[in-house]
Order: C-alpha cells, then sequence, then structure tokens
C-alpha cells in the first residue's frame, strides 16, 4: 500500500509522488551535461533534492549516453577540518556508491591507491581522473549534501574538482553537479571564529545554479488525487485549497498533513469517510504542536544569529527598515526555505509563520505559572468588575504613554 512519503527519497512503489524530473526543467539538465558544464542545485531540505539526483543517475545510466553516479558526502561531515579523514570517506562512499549503483569496482580497487599516490588534497582528483580515463563513457557525477562538509574538508573537495575540470571529459568527469541546502557561493568556512567566503574562489567554474522549488498548486492536487484512486477514500472540497495555502507547496508539509490525516489519525484510517477541512485543521495543529523532525529542524536553525536578525526583524519590523538586513542574511535564510521575498518578505508559509514565534518563545510560555488567574471566577468565567477595576488603575499609571 503507498503512503505519503515524510522521510528520505520518494520510492515510486510505495509513496505517492510527483515525478521528480518534472519538477524542473529536463531540457535545462540535459544541455548543461552535453556542454560539459558544472553546475549547482539547491533547495530547503525536504524538498525532493535527493530524489531528483537519483531519477536523474537512473534515467542517465538508462539512456546509456553516459555513466552517472549519485553519490552522498555527508558521512564526511564528521571530519571537519580533517581533510587526510574527510577525503578518504569521500572517495570510498563515491567507490562504494560506484559498486552499488553500477556494478562498477574499479573505483574501489583505487582508492588506497590514489591516498597514498596523491595523498588526501589529490586523492579525490586522482581517483575521479583514473576512472574517466577507464571508463568508454562520459561520467556524470552527482555530489548530494555537498554543504555539508565543514572547514579545509570542503575547501579541498572544491578546489581537487576546479583542478580537474580542464582535463574533462576523457581524463576526469564530463558534468558535476553539487547539491545541497546552499548555493555555492554561499559556503562559508569557519576558522577560530572568522568567516572566510570560499564559494567564488575555490568553484569559479560552476555555470549556474538550479532551485528547485515547492509544489505548485496543481501538484499538491496531483498529489493528493493518487490517495482516492488508491483507496477510495475521498477529500471534501476545499482541502487542496486549504493544504496549498498553509504550506505554500512545501513539500514535506504537503506529505506530513496527508499521512497525518488519512493514516496517523484513527477516524482518517476509515477508508469510506472523506477527509475534512475540520480533519485538516486538526492536523495541523497536531503537527505543529508534535514538532516533528522537520519542525524541530527549522526551530534548530532560529538559533543561528543571522537566521535571528531576519526572523526577528520581520517578526517585530512596522517601520519598513527591512532594507537594512544584509543580503548574505537574508540569502542564506531564503535558501534555508524559511522566508520567501516575493510578492513581500514575510515567513514562507502560515504554519512556519505559527512555528516560529512558538518556538522563539517556547522557555518563556512553560515557565509562566499555571495557577489560575486573579480575574478569573470559581466558575471559571472572568471576574469582569475585578479587570475594570485593575484596567483603569494600570490606565491611570501608564496613560501619558
Amino acid at each position: 500500500m503507498k503512503t505519503f512519503n515524510t522521510a528520505g527519497p520518494a520510492k515510486p512503489d510505495k509513496h505517492y509522488n510527483i515525478p521528480p524530473l518534472s519538477r524542473w526543467d529536463a531540457d535545462e539538465i540535459h544541455r548543461s551535461i552535453a556542454e560539459e558544464r558544472y553546475f549547482v542545485l539547491h533547495a530547503p531540505r525536504q524538498t525532493g533534492k535527493t530524489s531528483c539526483l537519483l531519477a536523474l543517475m537512473a534515467k542517465l545510466n538508462a539512456e546509456e549516453d553516459y555513466t552517472a553516479l549519485c553519490a552522498n558526502l555527508e558521512p564526511a561531515q564528521a571530519a571537519r577540518g580533517d581533510v587526510a579523514a574527510g577525503m578518504r570517506t569521500i572517495v570510498s562512499g563515491i567507490s562504494e556508491d560506484a559498486r552499488r549503483h553500477l556494478g562498477d569496482q574499479r573505483p574501489w580497487e583505487l582508492v588506497d591507491k590514489t591516498l597514498r599516490e596523491f595523498g588526501p588534497h589529490g586523492a579525490l582528483r586522482g581517483l575521479l581522473s583514473r576512472w574517466s580515463e577507464e571508463n568508454d563513457r562520459p561520467i556524470v557525477l552527482l555530489l548530494d549534501e555537498v554543504d555539508s562538509l565543514v572547514g579545509d574538508t570542503l575547501i579541498s573537495l572544491l578546489r581537487q574538482i576546479r583542478a580537474g575540470y580542464p582535463d574533462r571529459p576523457h581524463a576526469f568527469p564530463q558534468t558535476v553537479l553539487l547539491c545541497g541546502v546552499r548555493d555555492v557561493r554561499d559556503y562559508r568556512i569557519h576558522d577560530g571564529g572568522n568567516q572566510i567566503i570560499t564559494g567564488g574562489s575555490a568553484f569559479n567554474i560552476k555555470s549556474a545554479s538550479l532551485r528547485l522549488g515547492n509544489f505548485s498548486h496543481e501538484e499538491v492536487a496531483v498529489l493528493y488525487a493518487q490517495h482516492p484512486e488508491a483507496t477510495g477514500q475521498a477529500f471534501e472540497t476545499g482541502v487542496i485549497d486549504y493544504v496549498f495555502e498553509q504550506t505554500n507547496g512545501q513539500p514535506w508539509l504537503v506529505n506530513a498533513l496527508g499521512y497525518e490525516a488519512c493514516f496517523e489519525m484513527e477516524a482518517g484510517r476509515d477508508r469510506t469517510r472523506p477527509i475534512g477541512l475540520t480533519d485538516m485543521f486538526d492536523v495541523r495543529e497536531r503537527l505543529i504542536e508534535r514538532r516533528d523532525t522537520h519542525l524541530d529542524q527549522l526551530g534548530d536553525k532560529l538559533k543561528e544569529p543571522r537566521v535571528r536578525r531576519v526572523i526577528g526583524r520581520i517578526l517585530a519590523d512596522t517601520t519598513g527598515e527591512r532594507s537594512t538586513i544584509p543580503e548574505d542574511d537574508l540569502q542564506y535564510v531564503e535558501d534555508l526555505g524559511l522566508v520567501r521575498i516575493r510578492p513581500q518578505l514575510t515567513v514562507a508559509n502560515p504554519i512556519y509563520r505559527e512555528v516560529i514565534p512558538r518556538t522563539l518563545t517556547w522557555t518563556t510560555r512553560v515557565l509562566i505559572p499555571q495557577e489560575t488567574a486573579w480575574y478569573i471566577e470559581e466558575d471559571g468565567r472572568l471576574d469582569l468588575p475585578k479587570l475594570l477595576d485593575a484596567f483603569q488603575q494600570f490606565f491611570r499609571e501608564n496613560g501619558a504613554a
């Protein structure tokens, strides 16, 4: 039985889904590959980036014009600035992915040799060069979670790719796609508290930055229509509009609302009963209160100073001073998917708009005394005379302000 997907890449045989390659300009991708270009794909977390990369790899390999490989670099994050450990993890991971996805053992056979001959600052270039020379088709390398790398490990990766770029396609991959939350121009190295911009100089060979967007209203409708087709359970009029309005098409939120309403909520598991707006109101509140992984990660990002600067200005500004927000901060927060800039700067969607203030004030809220307020009578009604007397006294003391 298929379900809405809320974790990891979409699997068409198990999840309701929008075909990943329909979400970007396939002609532009193929043209960039044919022209031997290196480029960047970035989008907020849990928007479908990895699903798109895996689908592109499968399509290119099926067409048999290229050898395409998707490799996840996130395991090397733990190495941080240790280039030797980071590069061993990266070249080993690429080699293992080549064995698993392509049935190609050659990269594995080259790992120790390239690390020994080229050292950590040249091992990746050496591995990709020799593999490209021996391979009978040009290689398209899709590197996922690149911006999870930290410090000198990230610098080394970018510079080794740039160093091999002139040798493409016979002695280096014809195309390298870097995928992550942020655009490569926003990659930062933190060293001793100083922030050094490395993207422009370390990877100045990129030809384009593609951004994977949210679902459109039509895509939300297509996604949700797959549930009635599979189960016979309908969605009442207005549900699709409400889901799109509350999520602005953010893929994880769209899927999470559907999963909660149709598979988690007890009443929703009755397939003879349609899912209505009331159900969606309740589901929305449950998601916000429960703070699932996606929303919890959003809360964690609010601890970053440049995120707080932007969000704080949006929540508090009533004087039109948003133009003073640093451009880099604003672009970073937009890349994270927390805000949208057009038609005007605002929090990305109504659910985030409610989650963010709750997260920022969570400690304050739990510390508020829970005993009955002084203006509440024993039967739970407001004591209006006492409340009005107190307001009169407050106004006498503060009315001048």
